[in-house]
């Protein structure tokens, strides 16, 4: 993401959450006009009311914002509580107390610990750089990814950046806010015509997202611009502000889609657009109403083209609020195909609908007759899941002695009739999988954040006490990168794939199985898993040859797999070992290759004819190229070949694709592509119904 010039962010946790990071702090380093946009919500959070009245103003330095503790309703020391982070921001960055923002969200009702956050104000601000997804990462709450853009503008001759990180999933009502959102920029403007500029933007996009309808207490959305772009300043209405709201639009309306395809418990998500209303507010109205019906998004989850409850919608706004709209005049479209007009039904396609609306965006269309005015509104459905999130989100968070928020998820406090459900689900699924191997590549954050280690490593261990033969397939990017750079070598990189040069070779085979192959044993050993770890050289159990990228750059001592020991792993497997495997090859003049994880797991579960490949990778799984990169659940082998042919897989993801056909080429049934980020993924994608990635099948 591009950063405006004079702009510092950081994130670190500070252990207002069990787990991540919970702390960000924005910083200009040029005194900054600052615009807002609150919450109308009459319990508003503490740091709201303290914002809501500074603002706009000028001279504004820094906005420090907090996730897992909303700080309101918490009664006069909520306020304290703000008070005492802003002298403390303010002595850390040695600028005046009336130049720090707060902002706050996460559980309402429990008081601030205040000082967590000022213990780790030394460490937030030495990180200060920049890093904006850290920042974007740290005010995350049930999100479950993070959410950060930017435009790039030309105003009065000169180049300005406009960039946003916001957060939001549950609690989004379209009504003034709707979500935290932190927008800073290089350009020159005053703060009242930033602050007309943002209000704008914001009641076109942010005002007409709605997950659940409900509001909540610390929204806001906060724009800070320090004028470092050296554009003549924007005080009026002219060409320049109106460039300047566009972009804040275009941005804010990114921001708004990534919010309601992340809705809390969403699997689509929904854009309404509702055209030919007597006036702008009935537009946006009737928009909103649509996408905030919970009959409308439970029908959307189900697939169901039920589109009278659409046209029931519009007719209860314009009654309710007397808008002179005939809905016998409407015509209904669903995913482009229409459903009502001219007075009646329009006959369909029942089975193709129902299929389209399997899809992960849902497009709906009402075209009125009765004026010029278009709104368009973006929402998600309801699944089961948005219940389960928001039943489970306070009745399982307990407040620790020390103020810090953590979650006490164990199964003895759900309901009886949901321990039932869960364990006859997962008994199913345990005993299918009984005595089938599954292949694991293992990487990316899971194998960097030491929680997310021990949630892998007891994954594992329950998928071998329940019958399951598991074999992990490791990388190590991360931890070879770092390791040469402190050797002061730089790691080069040609479509994805590094190039390992004879020099560097001996670091890579070091890092892999000296080190990381070495901690994950150990790891699952300690929960008696019988881990045995094993380079690819072991037992000729890879072997290789000499590797060359489809474009003939040579990658250096990189291979591809030849052949694999099947054998070897078999004896280990029926031993009852879990055989660890990092990727080097032996090649036939007996040197080391070092070859992709991807291919080496594909390649083992193909050599073992496993049912199952699972890799962990650092996004959700495989997603839409689209602006809002939804996730894809399901996929075939020529669905996947399309979208590789087609350009829309790329990178280190276009090399995973590839491994992926072969292995289902080679025999392997399903394939899952997990978030590795988030804990015991490989369980809940094995164990569970609807399962938590993507799944790639045989066509």
């Amino acid at each position: 993401m591009r950063i405006p010039k004079g702009f510092r962010f950081g994130g670190v946790a500070c252990g207002l959450k069990p787990q991540r990071r919970d702390l960000a702090l924005v910083v200009s380093d040029h005194p900054a006009a600052a615009a807002g946009v609150f919450t109308i919500n009459k319990a508003a959070a503490a740091p709201i009311q303290d914002a809501r009245p500074r603002v706009p103003a000028e001279g504004i330095r820094a906005i420090v914002a907090n996730s897992g503790n909303a700080n309101a309703l918490t009664g006069p020391a909520g306020l304290d509580d703000v008070a005492v982070i802003r002298s403390a921001v303010a002595d850390a960055l040695g600028v005046q107390k009336r130049a720090v923002l707060t902002a706050s969200t996460g559980v309402i009702g429990a008081r601030l610990p205040a000082m967590k956050i000022v213990t780790a104000l030394p460490a937030l601000v030495d990180q200060l750089g920049d890093h904006p997804d850290l920042a974007a990462e740290a005010i995350m709450t049930t999100d479950t990814r993070p959410k950060m853009a930017a435009r790039e503008v030309t105003l009065g001759g000169k180049a300005a950046v406009v960039s946003a990180i916001c957060k939001g999933s549950g609690m989004l009502a379209p009504q003034l806010a709707t979500t935290m959102c932190l927008v800073t920029t290089d350009a020159a403007v005053t703060p009242k015509a930033l602050q007309e500029a943002l209000s704008r933007a914001v009641q076109k996009t942010l005002n007409m997202v709605t997950v659940d309808g409900e509001m909540s207490t610390n929204d806001c959305v906060i724009a800070l611009a320090n004028g470092l772009a050296g554009n003549p300043r924007i005080a009026e209405p002219g060409p320049d502000l109106t460039v300047l709201e566009t972009a804040l639009g275009d941005l804010l309306g990114e921001m708004g889609r990534a919010m309601a395809a992340d809705g809390e418990g969403a699997t689509k998500l929904v854009e309404v657009v509702v055209s030919g209303a007597p006036g702008d507010e009935a537009a946006r109205d009737c928009a909103r109403s649509i996408a905030s019906s919970p009959l409308v998004k439970a029908a959307l989850f189900g697939a169901d083209p039920n589109w009278g409850r659409i046209l029931s919608t519009v007719g209860a706004r314009a009654g309710a609020a007397g808008y002179p709209i005939d809905p016998f005049k409407a015509r209904v479209s669903l995913q482009g195909i229409a459903v009502f007009g001219g007075g009646a039904p329009i006959e369909f396609d029942r089975e193709n609908l129902r299929t389209r609306l399997r899809e992960s965006r849902i497009d709906v269309l009402v075209e009125l007759a009765d004026g010029e005015a278009r709104a368009t509104a973006w929402g998600c459905d309801l699944s089961y899941d948005y219940v389960k999130i928001n039943a489970d989100y306070t009745s399982l968070i307990i407040q620790k002695p020390d103020g810090g928020i953590a979650k006490d998820d164990r199964v003895s406090n759900y309901s009886p009739a949901f321990k039932r459900a869960l364990l006859a689900e997962a008994l199913k699924y345990i005993a299918a999988f009984s005595g089938q191997i599954a292949v694991i590549k293992y990487g990316g954050a899971a194998m960097v954040k030491d929680s997310l280690k021990e949630a892998f490593a007891e994954d594992v261990y329950l998928l071998k006490k329940v019958g399951l033969k598991p074999v992990v397939v490791h990388g190590g990017a991360p931890e070879i990168t770092a390791t040469l750079e402190k050797l002061g070598e730089r790691s080069e990189f040609v479509d994805g794939m590094r190039v390992t040069d004879a020099q560097s070779l001996p670091v890579v085979e070091m890092v892999l199985t000296g080190k990381v192959n070495q901690e994950l044993v150990a790891l699952l050993n300690a929960r008696n898993a019988g881990a045995v770890g094993l380079s690819g050289k072991d037992g000729r159990l890879l072997r290789a040859k000499k590797a060359t990228h489809e474009s003939g750059r040579d990658l250096g001592q990189v291979g591809e797999v030849v052949e694999v020991n099947r054998e070897f792993l078999r004896m280990l497997l029926d031993g009852g070992y879990v055989p660890v495997i990092s990727p080097i090859g032996l090649s036939d003049e007996g040197g080391s290759l070092s070859i992709n994880a991807d291919e080496v797991a594909s390649a083992v579960a193909v050599a073992l004819g496993a049912k199952k490949l699972i890799y962990l990778t650092d996004v959700p799984g495989i997603l839409e190229s689209s602006p809002d990169g939804a996730l894809v659940r399901q996929l075939d082998t020529l669905d996947l070949a399309r979208r590789v042919q087609a350009g829309a897989v790329t990178g280190g993801m276009k090399w995973k694709a590839q491994s992926i056909l072969a292995a289902l080429a080679g025999g392997v049934e399903r394939v899952h592509v997990l978030d590795g980020r988030q804990p015991h993924t490989v369980i809940a994608e094995l164990f569970t119904d609807r399962g938590v990635g993507s799944l790639v099948t045989a066509t």
